[in-house]
Protein backbone atom coordinates (compact mmCIF):
# COMPACT_ATOMS: atom_id res chain seq x y z
CA UNK A 1 0.00 0.00 0.00
CA UNK A 2 1.03 3.64 -0.24
CA UNK A 3 1.07 6.18 2.55
CA UNK A 4 -1.62 8.50 1.20
CA UNK A 5 -4.61 6.66 2.75
CA UNK A 6 -2.87 6.69 6.13
CA UNK A 7 -2.37 10.44 5.89
CA UNK A 8 -5.98 11.13 4.86
CA UNK A 9 -7.50 8.80 7.47
CA UNK A 10 -5.29 10.25 10.20
CA UNK A 11 -6.18 13.85 9.32
CA UNK A 12 -9.88 12.93 9.16
CA UNK A 13 -9.73 11.43 12.67
CA UNK A 14 -8.02 14.55 14.02
CA UNK A 15 -10.57 16.84 12.32
CA UNK A 16 -13.48 14.81 13.68
CA UNK A 17 -12.01 14.90 17.17
CA UNK A 18 -11.65 18.67 17.16
CA UNK A 19 -15.03 19.41 15.58
CA UNK A 20 -17.03 16.93 17.64
CA UNK A 21 -15.30 15.70 20.79
CA UNK A 22 -13.59 18.96 21.78
CA UNK A 23 -16.94 20.75 21.38
CA UNK A 24 -18.56 18.20 23.70
CA UNK A 25 -15.79 18.67 26.26
CA UNK A 26 -15.92 22.45 26.08
CA UNK A 27 -19.70 22.74 26.32
CA UNK A 28 -20.76 19.78 28.47
CA UNK A 29 -17.78 18.76 30.61
CA UNK A 30 -15.68 21.87 31.24
CA UNK A 31 -18.48 24.35 30.43
CA UNK A 32 -16.10 27.03 29.20
CA UNK A 33 -17.39 30.53 29.90
CA UNK A 34 -16.36 33.55 27.80
CA UNK A 35 -17.35 35.91 30.64
CA UNK A 36 -15.02 34.27 33.18
CA UNK A 37 -12.16 36.61 34.18
CA UNK A 38 -9.02 34.67 33.39
CA UNK A 39 -5.77 34.95 35.39
CA UNK A 40 -4.17 36.82 32.47
CA UNK A 41 -6.55 39.72 33.20
CA UNK A 42 -6.97 39.31 36.93
CA UNK A 43 -3.23 39.09 37.67
CA UNK A 44 -1.80 40.88 34.62
CA UNK A 45 1.85 41.83 35.24
CA UNK A 46 3.37 42.14 31.77
CA UNK A 47 5.88 39.36 32.50
CA UNK A 48 4.13 36.00 33.03
CA UNK A 49 0.45 37.05 33.10
CA UNK A 50 -0.25 38.55 29.68
CA UNK A 51 -3.65 38.41 27.86
CA UNK A 52 -2.82 36.98 24.44
CA UNK A 53 -4.50 36.57 21.08
CA UNK A 54 -5.62 32.95 20.85
CA UNK A 55 -3.72 32.31 17.60
CA UNK A 56 -0.50 33.66 19.08
CA UNK A 57 -1.09 31.64 22.26
CA UNK A 58 -1.81 28.51 20.24
CA UNK A 59 1.54 28.94 18.50
CA UNK A 60 3.29 29.36 21.86
CA UNK A 61 1.51 26.35 23.36
CA UNK A 62 1.84 24.08 20.32
CA UNK A 63 5.57 24.55 19.84
CA UNK A 64 6.23 24.39 23.60
CA UNK A 65 4.62 20.98 23.91
CA UNK A 66 5.70 19.63 20.50
CA UNK A 67 9.40 19.10 21.06
CA UNK A 68 11.54 16.30 19.70
CA UNK A 69 9.52 13.65 21.56
CA UNK A 70 6.57 13.41 19.09
CA UNK A 71 9.19 12.79 16.40
CA UNK A 72 11.44 10.43 18.36
CA UNK A 73 8.73 8.29 19.98
CA UNK A 74 6.65 7.42 16.88
CA UNK A 75 9.74 6.99 14.69
CA UNK A 76 11.11 4.49 17.23
CA UNK A 77 7.80 2.71 17.93
CA UNK A 78 7.23 1.68 14.30
CA UNK A 79 9.73 -1.10 15.00
CA UNK A 80 6.67 -3.06 16.22
CA UNK A 81 4.84 -2.23 12.99
CA UNK A 82 3.04 0.88 11.81
CA UNK A 83 -0.53 -0.15 12.75
CA UNK A 84 -0.10 0.01 16.56
CA UNK A 85 1.77 3.32 16.31
CA UNK A 86 -0.84 4.80 13.95
CA UNK A 87 -3.80 3.79 16.13
CA UNK A 88 -2.23 5.03 19.38
CA UNK A 89 -1.27 8.38 17.83
CA UNK A 90 -4.64 9.10 16.22
CA UNK A 91 -7.05 7.74 18.83
CA UNK A 92 -4.77 8.75 21.71
CA UNK A 93 -4.68 12.34 20.47
CA UNK A 94 -8.45 12.60 20.12
CA UNK A 95 -9.61 10.89 23.33
CA UNK A 96 -6.59 11.20 25.62
CA UNK A 97 -4.25 14.07 24.72
CA UNK A 98 -6.83 16.67 23.71
CA UNK A 99 -8.93 15.97 26.79
CA UNK A 100 -5.85 16.06 29.06
CA UNK A 101 -4.39 19.29 27.65
CA UNK A 102 -7.71 21.13 27.60
CA UNK A 103 -8.46 19.85 31.11
CA UNK A 104 -5.14 20.99 32.54
CA UNK A 105 -5.57 24.43 30.96
CA UNK A 106 -9.11 24.76 32.31
CA UNK A 107 -8.13 23.56 35.79
CA UNK A 108 -5.27 26.04 36.04
CA UNK A 109 -7.26 28.96 34.63
CA UNK A 110 -9.96 28.28 37.23
CA UNK A 111 -7.28 28.50 39.93
CA UNK A 112 -5.46 31.75 39.14
CA UNK A 113 -3.00 30.14 36.74
CA UNK A 114 -1.51 27.80 39.34
CA UNK A 115 0.65 24.91 38.20
CA UNK A 116 -0.40 21.28 38.51
CA UNK A 117 2.10 20.80 41.33
CA UNK A 118 0.41 23.51 43.37
CA UNK A 119 -3.11 22.41 42.43
CA UNK A 120 -2.37 18.93 43.73
CA UNK A 121 -2.10 20.47 47.20
CA UNK A 122 -5.62 21.88 46.97
CA UNK A 123 -7.33 18.94 45.32
CA UNK A 124 -5.33 15.91 46.46
CA UNK A 125 -3.51 16.95 49.64
CA UNK A 126 -0.19 18.28 50.93
CA UNK A 127 1.56 14.89 51.04
CA UNK A 128 0.62 14.12 47.46
CA UNK A 129 1.61 17.62 46.35
CA UNK A 130 5.18 17.29 47.63
CA UNK A 131 5.65 13.97 45.86
CA UNK A 132 3.98 15.43 42.75
CA UNK A 133 6.67 18.11 42.67
CA UNK A 134 9.37 15.43 42.77
CA UNK A 135 7.95 13.71 39.67
CA UNK A 136 7.56 17.06 37.88
CA UNK A 137 11.11 18.12 38.72
CA UNK A 138 12.59 14.86 37.41
CA UNK A 139 10.52 15.00 34.24
CA UNK A 140 11.49 18.58 33.41
CA UNK A 141 15.12 17.77 34.14
CA UNK A 142 14.96 14.92 31.63
CA UNK A 143 13.37 17.18 29.04
CA UNK A 144 15.91 19.99 29.10
CA UNK A 145 18.92 17.66 29.37
CA UNK A 146 17.84 15.27 26.63
CA UNK A 147 16.61 17.94 24.23
CA UNK A 148 19.88 19.86 24.57
CA UNK A 149 21.70 16.74 23.36
CA UNK A 150 19.18 16.09 20.56
CA UNK A 151 19.60 19.66 19.27
CA UNK A 152 23.38 19.46 19.57
CA UNK A 153 23.44 16.27 17.51
CA UNK A 154 21.31 17.85 14.77
CA UNK A 155 23.41 21.02 14.65
CA UNK A 156 26.51 18.88 14.15
CA UNK A 157 25.02 16.32 11.74
CA UNK A 158 23.15 18.94 9.68
CA UNK A 159 25.33 22.09 9.63
CA UNK A 160 22.96 23.69 7.12
CA UNK A 161 20.42 24.00 9.96
CA UNK A 162 22.68 26.16 12.16
CA UNK A 163 21.83 29.54 10.61
CA UNK A 164 18.02 29.05 10.55
CA UNK A 165 18.01 27.52 14.06
CA UNK A 166 19.76 30.48 15.69
CA UNK A 167 18.41 33.09 13.26
CA UNK A 168 14.92 32.18 14.48
CA UNK A 169 15.78 33.84 17.82
CA UNK A 170 16.42 37.19 16.11
CA UNK A 171 13.21 36.87 14.07
CA UNK A 172 11.25 36.15 17.27
CA UNK A 173 12.64 39.22 19.03
CA UNK A 174 11.56 41.41 16.09
CA UNK A 175 8.12 39.78 15.97
CA UNK A 176 7.61 40.44 19.70
CA UNK A 177 8.49 44.12 19.30
CA UNK A 178 6.31 44.49 16.19
CA UNK A 179 3.23 42.92 17.80
CA UNK A 180 3.40 44.23 21.36
CA UNK A 181 5.35 47.47 21.20
CA UNK A 182 4.37 48.82 17.79
CA UNK A 183 0.94 47.12 17.56
CA UNK A 184 1.47 46.10 13.96
CA UNK A 185 -1.04 43.94 12.09
CA UNK A 186 -0.61 40.33 13.21
CA UNK A 187 -1.28 38.83 9.77
CA UNK A 188 1.35 41.06 8.14
CA UNK A 189 3.90 40.30 10.87
CA UNK A 190 3.19 36.57 10.50
CA UNK A 191 3.73 36.55 6.74
CA UNK A 192 6.96 38.56 7.00
CA UNK A 193 8.23 36.47 9.94
CA UNK A 194 7.58 33.12 8.25
CA UNK A 195 9.13 34.40 5.02
CA UNK A 196 12.21 35.45 7.01
CA UNK A 197 12.49 32.00 8.59
CA UNK A 198 12.33 30.25 5.23
CA UNK A 199 14.81 32.75 3.86
CA UNK A 200 17.14 31.69 6.66
CA UNK A 201 16.61 28.04 5.70
CA UNK A 202 17.69 28.82 2.12
CA UNK A 203 20.68 30.74 3.46
CA UNK A 204 21.61 27.93 5.80
CA UNK A 205 21.44 25.38 3.00
CA UNK A 206 23.81 27.57 0.94
CA UNK A 207 26.12 28.40 3.86
CA UNK A 208 26.42 25.42 6.25
CA UNK A 209 28.22 26.18 9.52
CA UNK A 210 30.67 23.66 10.95
CA UNK A 211 32.44 24.75 14.12
CA UNK A 212 36.21 24.39 14.43
CA UNK A 213 37.51 21.85 16.91
CA UNK A 214 38.31 23.11 19.48
CA UNK A 215 36.29 26.31 19.84
CA UNK A 216 36.94 28.47 22.92
CA UNK A 217 38.71 25.49 24.43
CA UNK A 218 35.68 23.21 23.98
CA UNK A 219 34.64 20.59 21.49
CA UNK A 220 31.77 21.58 19.15
CA UNK A 221 29.45 19.25 21.09
CA UNK A 222 30.26 20.88 24.42
CA UNK A 223 30.04 24.38 22.95
CA UNK A 224 26.58 23.84 21.49
CA UNK A 225 25.24 22.37 24.75
CA UNK A 226 26.61 25.28 26.81
CA UNK A 227 25.21 27.79 24.29
CA UNK A 228 21.78 26.13 24.42
CA UNK A 229 21.65 26.23 28.22
CA UNK A 230 22.75 29.86 28.31
CA UNK A 231 20.05 30.74 25.78
CA UNK A 232 17.38 28.80 27.70
CA UNK A 233 18.36 30.48 30.97
CA UNK A 234 18.10 33.96 29.46
CA UNK A 235 14.81 33.13 27.74
CA UNK A 236 13.32 31.89 31.03
CA UNK A 237 13.99 35.27 32.70
CA UNK A 238 12.78 37.62 29.95
CA UNK A 239 9.13 38.75 29.95
CA UNK A 240 7.18 36.10 28.08
CA UNK A 241 6.13 38.52 25.31
CA UNK A 242 9.72 39.53 24.47
CA UNK A 243 11.05 36.18 23.23
CA UNK A 244 9.30 33.02 24.41
CA UNK A 245 5.82 33.78 23.13
CA UNK A 246 6.69 35.35 19.74
CA UNK A 247 9.33 32.67 19.11
CA UNK A 248 6.84 29.93 19.76
CA UNK A 249 4.16 31.62 17.69
CA UNK A 250 6.22 32.30 14.59
CA UNK A 251 7.88 28.90 14.89
CA UNK A 252 4.46 27.32 15.23
CA UNK A 253 3.27 28.84 11.98
CA UNK A 254 6.53 27.98 10.21
CA UNK A 255 6.46 24.45 11.55
CA UNK A 256 2.85 24.01 10.47
CA UNK A 257 3.94 25.15 7.00
CA UNK A 258 6.75 22.58 7.20
CA UNK A 259 4.25 19.86 8.05
CA UNK A 260 2.17 21.07 5.13
CA UNK A 261 5.18 20.68 2.85
CA UNK A 262 5.65 17.10 4.05
CA UNK A 263 1.96 16.25 3.70
CA UNK A 264 1.70 17.79 0.21
CA UNK A 265 4.78 15.80 -0.79
CA UNK A 266 3.01 12.64 0.42
CA UNK A 267 -0.08 13.66 -1.58
CA UNK A 268 1.94 14.18 -4.78
CA UNK A 269 4.30 11.23 -4.51
CA UNK A 270 2.08 8.68 -2.70
CA UNK A 271 5.18 6.90 -1.34
CA UNK A 272 5.04 3.17 -0.72
CA UNK A 273 4.91 1.94 2.85
CA UNK A 274 7.80 -0.51 3.10
CA UNK A 275 7.62 -1.17 6.86
CA UNK A 276 5.44 -4.08 8.06
CA UNK A 277 1.98 -3.39 9.49
CA UNK A 278 2.85 -5.74 12.37
CA UNK A 279 6.50 -6.67 12.75
CA UNK A 280 6.86 -10.36 13.68
CA UNK A 281 10.64 -10.30 13.37
CA UNK A 282 11.70 -7.52 15.72
CA UNK A 283 15.43 -7.34 16.52
CA UNK A 284 16.73 -9.21 19.53
CA UNK A 285 16.36 -7.23 22.75
CA UNK A 286 13.25 -5.35 21.62
CA UNK A 287 10.78 -5.17 24.53
CA UNK A 288 7.20 -6.35 24.23
CA UNK A 289 4.65 -4.15 22.48
CA UNK A 290 2.62 -4.02 25.67
CA UNK A 291 3.16 -1.93 27.68
CA UNK A 292 6.14 -0.23 25.98
CA UNK A 293 4.17 1.20 23.04
CA UNK A 294 2.24 3.45 25.43
CA UNK A 295 5.37 4.98 26.94
CA UNK A 296 7.57 4.97 23.83
CA UNK A 297 4.96 7.18 22.17
CA UNK A 298 4.12 9.66 24.90
CA UNK A 299 4.13 13.08 23.23
CA UNK A 300 1.98 12.64 20.14
CA UNK A 301 -0.66 10.57 21.97
CA UNK A 302 -0.75 11.92 25.56
CA UNK A 303 1.98 13.57 27.60
CA UNK A 304 2.24 14.75 31.19
CA UNK A 305 4.62 17.49 30.04
CA UNK A 306 1.66 19.12 28.28
CA UNK A 307 -0.07 19.56 31.62
CA UNK A 308 2.99 21.39 32.92
CA UNK A 309 2.95 23.77 29.95
CA UNK A 310 -0.83 24.24 30.07
CA UNK A 311 -0.74 25.14 33.76
CA UNK A 312 2.75 26.65 33.88
CA UNK A 313 2.71 29.27 31.14
CA UNK A 314 -0.32 28.94 28.83
CA UNK A 315 -3.00 29.43 31.52
CA UNK A 316 -1.36 32.72 32.50
CA UNK A 317 -1.84 34.06 28.97
CA UNK A 318 -5.39 32.88 28.22
CA UNK A 319 -7.45 35.88 27.10
CA UNK A 320 -10.87 34.17 27.23
CA UNK A 321 -11.69 30.85 28.82
CA UNK A 322 -13.41 29.76 25.61
CA UNK A 323 -10.04 30.11 23.83
CA UNK A 324 -8.89 27.06 25.80
CA UNK A 325 -10.60 24.71 23.35
CA UNK A 326 -8.59 26.03 20.40
CA UNK A 327 -5.34 26.49 22.32
CA UNK A 328 -5.40 23.31 24.41
CA UNK A 329 -7.24 20.73 22.34
CA UNK A 330 -6.08 21.90 18.94
CA UNK A 331 -2.56 22.23 20.33
CA UNK A 332 -2.70 18.50 21.06
CA UNK A 333 -4.06 17.88 17.55
CA UNK A 334 -1.11 19.81 16.11
CA UNK A 335 1.29 17.53 17.94
CA UNK A 336 -0.66 14.48 16.80
CA UNK A 337 -0.21 15.68 13.22
CA UNK A 338 3.53 15.96 13.81
CA UNK A 339 3.60 12.40 15.19
CA UNK A 340 1.62 11.22 12.16
CA UNK A 341 4.18 12.88 9.90
CA UNK A 342 7.00 11.18 11.80
CA UNK A 343 5.33 7.77 11.34
CA UNK A 344 4.86 8.28 7.60
CA UNK A 345 8.44 9.52 7.14
CA UNK A 346 9.79 6.51 9.06
CA UNK A 347 7.77 3.85 7.23
CA UNK A 348 7.51 5.27 3.69
CA UNK A 349 10.72 7.27 3.34
CA UNK A 350 12.83 4.24 2.41
CA UNK A 351 12.91 2.53 -0.97
CA UNK A 352 12.76 -1.09 0.22
CA UNK A 353 12.06 -3.07 3.37
CA UNK A 354 15.74 -4.05 3.37
CA UNK A 355 16.67 -0.36 3.57
CA UNK A 356 14.18 0.07 6.41
CA UNK A 357 15.50 -2.94 8.31
CA UNK A 358 19.05 -1.63 7.89
CA UNK A 359 17.99 1.37 10.02
CA UNK A 360 15.86 -0.51 12.54
CA UNK A 361 18.51 -2.96 13.70
CA UNK A 362 17.75 -2.54 17.41
CA UNK A 363 15.14 -1.02 19.67
CA UNK A 364 15.74 2.72 19.98
CA UNK A 365 17.00 3.13 16.42
CA UNK A 366 15.27 5.43 13.95
CA UNK A 367 14.07 8.47 15.84
CA UNK A 368 14.90 11.95 14.56
CA UNK A 369 17.35 10.52 12.03
CA UNK A 370 14.61 8.43 10.39
CA UNK A 371 12.30 11.47 10.31
CA UNK A 372 14.91 13.69 8.64
CA UNK A 373 16.20 11.03 6.25
CA UNK A 374 12.86 9.45 5.35
CA UNK A 375 10.94 12.72 5.29
CA UNK A 376 13.67 14.34 3.21
CA UNK A 377 13.35 11.57 0.63
CA UNK A 378 9.57 12.06 0.44
CA UNK A 379 9.88 15.84 0.02
CA UNK A 380 12.62 15.36 -2.57
CA UNK A 381 10.53 12.98 -4.66
CA UNK A 382 7.20 14.76 -4.14
CA UNK A 383 8.19 18.41 -4.58
CA UNK A 384 11.49 18.12 -6.39
CA UNK A 385 13.49 19.97 -3.75
CA UNK A 386 17.15 19.01 -3.60
CA UNK A 387 18.05 16.30 -1.10
CA UNK A 388 20.15 18.82 0.84
CA UNK A 389 17.38 21.44 1.08
CA UNK A 390 14.77 18.80 1.98
CA UNK A 391 16.92 17.56 4.85
CA UNK A 392 17.60 21.13 5.98
CA UNK A 393 13.88 21.92 6.14
CA UNK A 394 13.09 18.86 8.26
CA UNK A 395 16.19 19.14 10.46
CA UNK A 396 15.32 22.79 11.16
CA UNK A 397 11.77 21.74 12.04
CA UNK A 398 13.09 19.19 14.52
CA UNK A 399 15.56 21.67 16.06
CA UNK A 400 12.96 24.42 16.45
CA UNK A 401 10.45 22.03 18.00
CA UNK A 402 13.06 20.81 20.48
CA UNK A 403 14.42 24.29 21.23
CA UNK A 404 11.02 25.83 21.98
CA UNK A 405 10.29 22.96 24.35
CA UNK A 406 13.69 23.30 26.01
CA UNK A 407 13.30 27.02 26.77
CA UNK A 408 9.75 26.53 28.06
CA UNK A 409 10.97 23.56 30.10
CA UNK A 410 13.64 25.74 31.69
CA UNK A 411 11.04 28.33 32.66
CA UNK A 412 8.81 25.63 34.14
CA UNK A 413 11.73 24.10 36.03
CA UNK A 414 12.39 27.50 37.55
CA UNK A 415 8.76 27.64 38.66
CA UNK A 416 9.07 24.18 40.27
CA UNK A 417 12.26 25.20 42.11
CA UNK A 418 10.45 28.27 43.45
CA UNK A 419 7.43 26.19 44.49
CA UNK A 420 9.72 23.75 46.28
CA UNK A 421 11.23 26.74 48.05
CA UNK A 422 7.78 27.79 49.24
CA UNK A 423 7.26 24.31 50.69
CA UNK A 424 10.56 24.72 52.57
CA UNK A 425 9.55 28.26 53.66
CA UNK A 426 12.22 29.82 51.42
CA UNK A 427 11.63 32.62 48.95
CA UNK A 428 13.67 31.96 45.80
CA UNK A 429 14.05 34.79 43.30
CA UNK A 430 13.68 34.30 39.55
CA UNK A 431 17.44 34.64 39.07
CA UNK A 432 18.39 32.16 41.78
CA UNK A 433 15.70 29.73 40.63
CA UNK A 434 17.04 29.86 37.09
CA UNK A 435 20.63 29.30 38.27
CA UNK A 436 19.52 26.23 40.24
CA UNK A 437 17.64 24.90 37.21
CA UNK A 438 20.65 25.53 34.96
CA UNK A 439 23.04 23.84 37.39
CA UNK A 440 20.80 20.76 37.68
CA UNK A 441 20.24 20.51 33.92
CA UNK A 442 23.89 20.98 32.95
CA UNK A 443 25.03 18.71 35.76
CA UNK A 444 22.89 15.87 34.43
CA UNK A 445 23.83 16.53 30.81
CA UNK A 446 27.57 16.49 31.48
CA UNK A 447 27.44 13.75 34.13
CA UNK A 448 28.75 11.15 31.69
CA UNK A 449 31.25 13.31 29.81
CA UNK A 450 31.73 16.54 27.89
CA UNK A 451 29.78 15.24 24.88
CA UNK A 452 26.55 15.36 26.86
CA UNK A 453 25.98 11.60 27.01
CA UNK A 454 24.38 12.01 30.43
CA UNK A 455 21.51 13.91 28.84
CA UNK A 456 20.30 10.83 27.02
CA UNK A 457 21.23 8.33 29.72
CA UNK A 458 18.11 9.23 31.65
CA UNK A 459 15.90 9.18 28.54
CA UNK A 460 14.62 5.58 29.00
CA UNK A 461 12.66 6.79 32.02
CA UNK A 462 11.21 9.84 30.26
CA UNK A 463 8.24 8.07 28.71
CA UNK A 464 7.35 6.24 31.91
CA UNK A 465 7.51 9.28 34.19
CA UNK A 466 5.78 11.40 31.55
CA UNK A 467 2.80 9.07 31.35
CA UNK A 468 2.56 8.66 35.11
CA UNK A 469 2.50 12.44 35.38
CA UNK A 470 -0.28 12.60 32.77
CA UNK A 471 -2.38 10.22 34.84
CA UNK A 472 -1.77 12.27 37.99
CA UNK A 473 -2.79 15.45 36.16
CA UNK A 474 -5.98 13.72 35.03
CA UNK A 475 -6.65 12.79 38.66
CA UNK A 476 -6.73 16.50 39.58
CA UNK A 477 -9.09 17.20 36.69
CA UNK A 478 -11.30 14.28 37.80
CA UNK A 479 -11.49 15.56 41.39
CA UNK A 480 -12.51 19.01 40.13
CA UNK A 481 -15.22 17.52 37.91
CA UNK A 482 -16.55 15.36 40.74
CA UNK A 483 -16.66 18.39 43.05
CA UNK A 484 -18.73 20.22 40.44
CA UNK A 485 -20.97 17.15 39.95
CA UNK A 486 -20.00 16.81 36.30
CA UNK A 487 -19.29 13.61 34.41
CA UNK A 488 -15.69 12.57 35.28
CA UNK A 489 -15.61 9.63 32.83
CA UNK A 490 -13.75 11.56 30.06
CA UNK A 491 -10.92 11.99 32.58
CA UNK A 492 -11.17 8.67 34.44
CA UNK A 493 -10.97 6.38 31.40
CA UNK A 494 -7.68 7.77 30.02
CA UNK A 495 -6.40 8.09 33.60
CA UNK A 496 -6.89 4.37 34.22
CA UNK A 497 -5.42 3.23 30.89
CA UNK A 498 -2.37 5.48 31.04
CA UNK A 499 -1.60 4.77 34.71
CA UNK A 500 -1.79 0.99 34.28
CA UNK A 501 0.42 1.00 31.19
CA UNK A 502 2.97 3.41 32.66
CA UNK A 503 3.15 1.61 36.00
CA UNK A 504 3.51 -1.73 34.21
CA UNK A 505 6.36 -0.26 32.12
CA UNK A 506 8.05 1.19 35.21
CA UNK A 507 8.05 -2.22 36.90
CA UNK A 508 9.44 -3.88 33.75
CA UNK A 509 12.20 -1.27 33.55
CA UNK A 510 13.02 -1.85 37.20
CA UNK A 511 14.10 -5.41 36.48
CA UNK A 512 16.06 -4.40 33.38
CA UNK A 513 17.92 -1.65 35.24
CA UNK A 514 18.77 -4.00 38.11
CA UNK A 515 20.14 -6.60 35.70
CA UNK A 516 22.22 -3.87 34.04
CA UNK A 517 23.43 -2.65 37.46
CA UNK A 518 22.49 0.91 36.44
CA UNK A 519 22.10 2.19 39.98
CA UNK A 520 21.40 5.84 39.04
CA UNK A 521 18.43 5.05 36.79
CA UNK A 522 17.32 2.29 39.15
CA UNK A 523 17.16 4.76 42.03
CA UNK A 524 15.28 7.32 39.96
CA UNK A 525 12.84 4.65 38.75
CA UNK A 526 12.15 3.57 42.34
CA UNK A 527 11.54 7.18 43.39
CA UNK A 528 9.13 7.69 40.48
CA UNK A 529 7.24 4.46 41.23
CA UNK A 530 6.88 5.19 44.94
CA UNK A 531 5.83 8.80 44.33
CA UNK A 532 3.32 7.81 41.64
CA UNK A 533 1.70 5.07 43.74
CA UNK A 534 1.47 7.36 46.76
CA UNK A 535 -0.06 10.22 44.76
CA UNK A 536 -2.46 7.81 43.03
CA UNK A 537 -3.64 6.51 46.42
CA UNK A 538 -4.13 10.07 47.67
CA UNK A 539 -6.03 10.89 44.46
CA UNK A 540 -8.44 7.98 44.93
CA UNK A 541 -9.11 9.11 48.49
CA UNK A 542 -9.64 12.67 47.25
CA UNK A 543 -12.12 11.51 44.58
CA UNK A 544 -14.11 9.53 47.13
CA UNK A 545 -14.12 12.49 49.51
CA UNK A 546 -15.20 14.84 46.71
CA UNK A 547 -18.14 12.60 45.83
CA UNK A 548 -19.35 12.66 49.45
CA UNK A 549 -18.95 16.40 50.06
CA UNK A 550 -21.53 19.02 49.04
CA UNK A 551 -21.13 20.21 45.43
CA UNK A 552 -18.65 23.02 44.87
CA UNK A 553 -20.08 26.52 44.59
CA UNK A 554 -21.22 27.81 41.22
CA UNK A 555 -18.43 28.69 38.82
CA UNK A 556 -19.09 32.40 39.29
CA UNK A 557 -17.92 32.04 42.88
CA UNK A 558 -14.94 29.80 42.20
CA UNK A 559 -12.43 32.62 41.80
CA UNK A 560 -13.01 33.60 45.40
CA UNK A 561 -12.44 30.05 46.57
CA UNK A 562 -9.58 29.11 44.27
CA UNK A 563 -6.69 30.38 46.40
CA UNK A 564 -4.38 27.45 46.94
CA UNK A 565 -3.67 26.58 50.54
CA UNK A 566 -0.91 24.39 51.89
Amino acid sequence: MNALPLLLIGLAIFAGGYVLYSKFLGNRVYKLDASFKTPAHELQDGVDYVPTNKFVLWGHHFTSVAGAAPIVGPAVAVIWGWVPAFLWVTLGTVFFAGMHDLGALWASARNKGRSMGTLSSRYIGARGANLFLVVIFLLLLMVIAAFAVVIKDLLISTPSAVIPAWGAVAVALLVGQAVYRYRMNLSLVTVVGVAALYGLILLGDAVPVELPDPILGMSPATFWIVALFVYAGIASLLPVWVLLQPRDYINGVQLFVGLGILFVAVLLSAPTVVAPAFNDTVPAGTPDLLPLLFVTIACGAISGFHGMVSSGTTSKQLDKETDARFVGYFGAVGEGMLALGAIIAAIAGYRTMADWKAVYTAFGEGGVGAFVEGGGEIVNSGLGLSASLSSTVLATMAILFAATTMDTGMRLLRFVVQEAGEVAKLKISNGVGTLIALAAGMGLTFSQGADGAGGLRIWPLFGTSNQLLASLTLSIVAVMLIRKRRNPAPALVPLAVVFVMAFWAALAQLGDLYDARDWLLLTIDVVIIVAAVWVAFEAVVAMRRASQEPPEAADADVTEKAEVTG
